[in-house]
């Protein structure tokens, strides 16, 4: 099962699908109050998310699943695998990692509301803004290092996602409310994080350290070189061999 993140869809998977799809039957859902996902009603929050994310595996008879998840998605999956719902768990740069205290939180939610707020003007030109390669790079600065050899209608489809994500703003407003918590100890599949090295939302070291000090410091950790927020769109060969190499295990 693949998880998108923070105002994304499941597209955000699709280069890597096929090569999964050789291996495995692939549930890749857009989650609650996002783009083409169900509601997430007036107060979303991890729970409410996960459990609608558990409905959908229901609804698709997968009692547990190999899961991997990207950003929100990642911390979705770590969740999954706390309530027995995971056989393993790649999660890419999943939220929730930061010291109480550190500013990286808060930065990653000043960038989303700035991308809210820019995206409106955006989309009227976004067919041909994503024509060439320097707009392609332009447009996935934010979480891509080599967002100009993307496809453009993914490009494009990313964007009008992200601006179609109708439950992010009260998102935001739980998890500052709420922060992030994960009862670790539940945590008993296998467990592989990958950060890229250049992400400018949750930084590596230090939004992964919760997760490398206190909470799971016996997962595996991989960091890749010229990698941004969203491996699964930067590399998504090495993303699916990476995903592979632990379904396997």
């Amino acid at each position: 099962m693949l998880l998108h993140g923070f105002m994304d869809t499941w597209r955000t998977w699709e280069l890597v699908l096929p090569a999964l799809e050789r291996r495995h039957d692939v549930l890749a859902l857009t989650m609650a109050g996002h783009a083409g996902g169900p509601e997430a009603g007036p107060d979303p929050t991890v729970a409410s998310v996960t459990d609608a994310v558990e409905a959908a595996m229901d609804a698709a008879g997968f009692t547990t699943a190999h899961v991997a998840g990207n950003s929100l998605g990642g911390f979705v999956a770590l969740q999954l695998a706390v309530r027995g719902r995971a056989r393993s768990v790649v999660a890419f740069a999943p939220p929730g990692g930061w010291k109480p205290g550190d500013p990286g939180f808060e930065a990653a939610l000043a960038g989303f509301e700035t991308t809210r707020e820019l995206l409106p003007g955006v989309l009227p030109y976004v067919d041909r803004f994503v024509s060439t390669p320097e707009g392609r790079r332009r447009a996935t600065a934010h979480f891509a290092v080599n967002g100009e050899r993307l496809p453009p209608e993914l490009v494009a489809h990313l964007m009008r996602g992200a601006a179609a994500c109708d439950g992010a703003p009260a998102f935001m407003a739980s998890s500052r409310r709420d922060g992030w918590h994960l009862d670790a100890e539940r945590v008993t599949c296998p467990v592989r994080f990958v950060w890229g090295a250049e992400d400018r939302i949750v930084e590596w070291p230090s939004g992964a350290a919760r997760f490398r000090e206190e909470w799971l410091p016996q997962a595996e950790y991989v960091v890749l070189d010229d990698v941004g927020h969203c491996p699964q769109l930067d590399v998504p060969l090495e993303a699916a061999e990476l995903i592979l190499g632990l379904t396997a295990s």
